[in-house]
């Protein structure tokens, strides 16, 4: 028996979180949250609240990027994870066939029938890399396809497809793959014609943005990729289990089954990291062609015995409380209550999503002085009126949002699929209150904006 105490070594040392990481992690991580004022001291966390050292609770409209579909600490999940470590089950001995993973695959493609066979790895980018390998090697092509403005990942492969150039800048040479406007089925059917395509990969919402893809276009794009003998990668990293009010995001559109589909994320209770690339018998079997091939794709804690049951009891519940339909019925009322302020305050342009996925654009003034004081913003660095928004949301509201992307005007909401009328309320409130002072006479948001205006000028 060692002598490491984990409560003890955090109630001696959990204080000094900021200045660890500066020194041995991110050091940029802990310098951009002190300078937006995001340099909060959490203790504890249940649903979808935290608390503070103070005892305040903070509303967390951000759900760890999508990861904490259920919110925080279920308590189905944590038993789930107790039970498996109970059991001391002879996890990953890489020669064996253990039930866990084969029942959770089972489960996840009652979702997708059209869908035979699941991938486990142990993360977003590892689902997508999976994809895209498997593809590839499927169609014996090499090219992939995707959207301008999309993010799948920041490994190598993913990064390849990821159509941001801020985050691709100095990662150079990537893979040889193609990026097209969102919508834009000519220009998919050109590069078809190319005959080396294998598939086109695309999120059915972009979470840069928050961006639907438009109607009917999945639907055509699959049937141009299948004539094309090309497959259709559907991104469900995000926006999968029950974010945008399906299961599957692919879903709100008739017809559409994707040759390939990639999960993570809320799949994992927020607990134990997954990923899985869900899809169809003749692809897997391309891929694993024969026993020489087994390990031809392979992650050393894919399918792991906690994973996995963190995954079983996260369907368990979804279908339980009846997730799904509560996201949908929730994301209704708060798009449909933020939508009817858009005619009340000229810096809001527009609010849009699915479920419990949404975005909300600003945009430039009509007034005179509205104007002056937005473009003084935009000169400085594009997206900065979004981050003066998100920051009062936090320091005078305790609720936690994100900027939908580097030089965006959107706040995107992603709450635990669990929020309800209550968390609506909250929201909306305080989002008038701090849209009341964006558009006053004088207003502490004006006073953060020049902060932010330096700072922005400093860093260039």
């Amino acid at each position: 028996m060692t002598g490491f105490d984990l409560t003890a070594l955090l109630a001696e040392r959990g204080g000094e979180r900021y200045e660890l990481h500066a020194r041995h992690l991110n050091h940029q991580l802990p310098r951009m949250l002190h300078t937006i004022g995001f340099d909060k001291v959490y203790e504890r966390a249940q649903g979808a609240y935290f608390w503070d050292t103070d005892g305040q609770d903070y509303l967390d409209m951000l759900a760890g990027f999508g990861v904490m579909g259920l919110g925080r600490h279920h308590p189905v999940v944590r038993k789930a994870l107790h039970d498996v470590l109970d059991a001391e089950l002879p996890d990953l001995t890489r020669f064996d066939c253990p039930p866990l993973p084969g029942l959770l695959a089972e489960k996840l493609l009652t979702y997708a029938p059209h869908l035979d066979r699941v991938f486990f790895g142990n993360s977003g980018t590892e689902a997508v890399e999976t994809a895209l390998k498997f593809a590839r090697y499927a169609t014996g092509r090499g090219r992939i396809l995707y959207c301008t403005h999309a993010f799948h990942g920041l490994t190598t492969g993913s990064l390849s497809v990821n159509g941001e150039d801020g985050f691709r800048d100095g990662f150079a040479p990537l893979l040889p793959d193609t990026a097209l406007e969102m919508g834009d089925l000519d220009a998919l059917e050109r590069e078809l014609k190319r005959g080396d395509v294998a598939a086109f990969v695309v999120e059915p919402i972009q979470g840069k943005g928050v961006h639907p893809t438009p109607p009917g276009f999945l639907r055509a794009a699959q049937e141009l990729l299948h004539r094309h003998k090309a497959l259709l990668i559907a991104d469900e990293v995000q926006t999968g289990l029950g974010r945008t009010g399906d299961f599957f995001a692919y879903q709100h559109e008739d017809g559409v089954e994707p040759d390939l589909v990639c999960v993570a994320k809320a799949l994992s209770g927020g607990y134990v990291p997954v990923g899985a690339t869900l899809g169809k018998d003749w692809i897997f079997k391309k891929v694993y062609s024969s026993m020489d091939r087994v390990l031809v794709h392979s992650a050393s804690f894919g399918a792991n015995a906690q994973a996995m049951a963190a995954g079983l009891a996260v369907l368990a519940v979804m279908e339980d409380e009846q997730i799904v339909a509560g996201a949908r019925h929730t994301g209704d009322l708060l798009r449909s209550r933020l939508a009817a302020l858009v005619d009340k305050y000229e810096l809001l342009h527009d609010v849009r999503g699915r479920g419990l996925m949404i975005g909300i654009e600003f945009g430039r003034p009509t007034s005179l002085g509205l104007r002056g004081r937005w473009t003084m913003l935009q000169a400085a660095r594009k997206g900065l009126f979004a981050q003066m928004v998100v920051v009062p949301l936090l320091q005078r509201h305790r609720i936690l949002t994100q900027v939908s992307g580097d030089h965006l005007e959107v706040i995107k909401l992603i709450p635990p699929l669990i929020i309800g009328e209550r968390e609506v309320d909250r929201f909306v409130e305080a989002f008038t209150a701090v849209m009341d002072d964006a558009h006053g006479s004088g207003g502490l948001m004006w006073d953060f904006g020049r902060t932010l205006v330096k700072q922005a000028l400093q860093t260039r």
